[in-house]
């Protein structure tokens, strides 16, 4: 079965290369290519997931074996944790591409679309995967390139300042990323992940492992828009296709930031009380202030990209929630719980901000416009975004049955478990001042008579469009389904217990 993980690399890099060779040939087809890949590795993602179960497969790219047991190859891993952000980057992926095919059409270019697109899943499937981190690096590269490529497709001037914002300081996050694996090569000898935590573990640690740690966290944190690293994400996501911004919100800050923390500071490290806090710190300032920001915007993106500053922040809490008690030597089953928390939110703000990133892409196709003070009518007018916004918007907004509440949920009761009650109640508050911004929403787009003339002309996007919204509102229903205890003990706590099973 190891031969099948790196599909996850080739088929999208096989695609990306691909388009532009056969796309004056048969540019229909190469408009389904994308989904219909990235359809094939949700399968086998799935299929994988089961197969693995609790444990993990590695693929050693061109046979390498250890020498002297130091690795010295690519490994690529497959196991609880990875094969669920494989199967959420790439139902997003193939909902995003779906949604593409007629939105892009107001632009030029749709071979350098679809190769671009190809190439970012690529880089975030790599990214999840890579068992080394000079291959995470490259991965990442290959995917943020990608994304700045096509935050600025539209070529506008306001789509490339937010390029190149966003270019200048993802470069930043690079070079601080380098350094501390520069680092962490010069102190261990290795950049195997594996290798490295157990280089770790077994020496004292000192000041240099701290060091590397403030710098992975800047980094990465940078890359995944925690405050107080924020500044390039709302111009980025608001000015990127809308496709691309479900895609950057949905997956990418995830993949390349929130992700690659959680996998090597739960897997390559020893949890200290000293970092648990900065984590912790971090993610209840961006629960907080993204929130704050978010619920003063009038541009329907910029509301939803401070919003996932904020919803992160309740995944970056939870971890380091888990952290702390893990530091102080704790109980197990609240450690578990929290992070079980963190890794259910981000699941599921992939579904809830992936549909509504496409939701307002819809709006914009219909009626040229995100403002909200030019919008409104459009429930009568657009029934299928109407409805689906409402679905996603009270998701995020933690309304039961939906799938945020019960996230949000097990991350406020295993802080007040963990004795966090003010974290808790600050969770609360936040989901509360969520709920407003988006009723906000739902009032001045589609509730409130049309405020121009204009609005009243709107009509409900293509088929191609309202079917990923249909099948991302379902997801939102659906995924709460997670918490039945067998489908529990496949999905979540596999991924849990990855990442626990190093410590306990």
């Amino acid at each position: 079965m190891d031969s099948l993980i790196p599909l996850f690399v080739i088929i999208p890099l096989g695609i990306a290369f691909l388009i532009p060779l056969t796309w004056r040939l048969i540019p229909g087809i190469c408009r389904f290519l994308p989904s219909t890949g990235m359809l094939a590795m949700v399968i086998i993602a799935f299929f994988l997931l089961f197969y693995v179960g609790e444990g993990a497969v590695t693929y050693k790219v061109g046979g390498w074996e250890p020498v002297d047991n130091i690795p010295i190859g690519i490994h690529l891993v497959a196991d609880g944790l990875s094969l669920m952000m494989l199967i959420i980057v790439n139902i997003i992926g193939m909902m995003a591409g779906l949604f593409s095919i007629p939105y892009i059409n107001k632009y030029t270019g749709e071979n350098y679309y679809y190769s671009l697109f190809s190439l970012m899943v690529a880089g975030m499937n790599g990214v999840v995967m890579t068992g080394d981190l000079f291959n995470l690096f490259v991965f990442l590269e290959v995917s943020v390139i990608a994304s700045y490529a096509l935050v600025a497709f539209g070529s506008s001037k306001d789509e490339l300042e937010a390029s190149f914002k966003y270019q200048v300081l993802g470069g930043i996050a690079s070079l601080l990323i380098l350094f501390s694996l520069a680092m962490t090569y010069w102190y261990t000898g290795t950049l195997n992940i594996a290798d490295v935590a157990q280089v770790i573990r077994s020496g004292s640690e000192g000041p240099t492992v701290l060091f590397i740690q403030l710098f992975m966290v800047a980094g990465f944190g940078l890359k995944a828009a925690m405050i107080p690293f924020h500044a390039w994400l709302p111009d980025a996501h608001s000015s990127a296709p809308s496709p691309i911004s479900a895609m950057l919100s949905g997956v990418l800050i995830k993949a390349i930031g929130v992700y690659a923390i959680l996998r090597l500071f739960f897997t390559m490290f020893n949890i200290t009380i000293e970092i648990s806090y900065v984590i912790t710190a971090i993610g209840v300032l961006s629960m907080v202030v993204g929130v704050l920001l978010a619920i003063g915007q009038w541009d329907m993106k910029r509301l939803l990209a401070y919003h996932s500053i904020s919803q992160m922040g309740y995944v970056m809490t939870a971890a380091g929630i888990a952290m702390i008690i893990i530091a102080k030597g704790g109980e197990r089953q609240v450690a578990a719980l929290a992070l079980a928390g963190g890794l259910f939110h981000m699941f599921n703000h992939a579904a809830f901000k992936g549909l509504l990133f496409l939701n307002a892409g819809a709006v914009e196709y219909s009626t040229g416009t995100r403002n909200l003070k030019e919008l409104g009518g459009m429930a009568d007018l657009m029934p299928v975004t109407s409805i689906t916004s409402m679905g996603a918007s009270l998701s995020i907004s933690g309304i039961p049955p939906f799938n945020g509440f019960f996230s949000k949920l097990i991350i406020i009761i295993a802080a007040v478990q963990g004795r966090f009650y003010f974290i808790a109640l600050l969770a609360v508050i936040v989901s509360i001042i969520t709920l407003a911004s988006f009723m906000k929403v739902q009032r001045y787009v589609f509730l409130d008579r049309a405020r121009t003339p204009r609005m009243e002309d709107a009509r409900e996007v293509p088929f191609l469009m309202c079917l990923p919204m249909i099948i991302m509102a379902i997801l939102c229903l659906a995924m709460s389904l997670m918490l039945i205890p067998g489908i529990r003990d496949t999905f979540l706590l596999n991924a849990v217990n990855t990442l626990l099973s190093v410590i306990y």
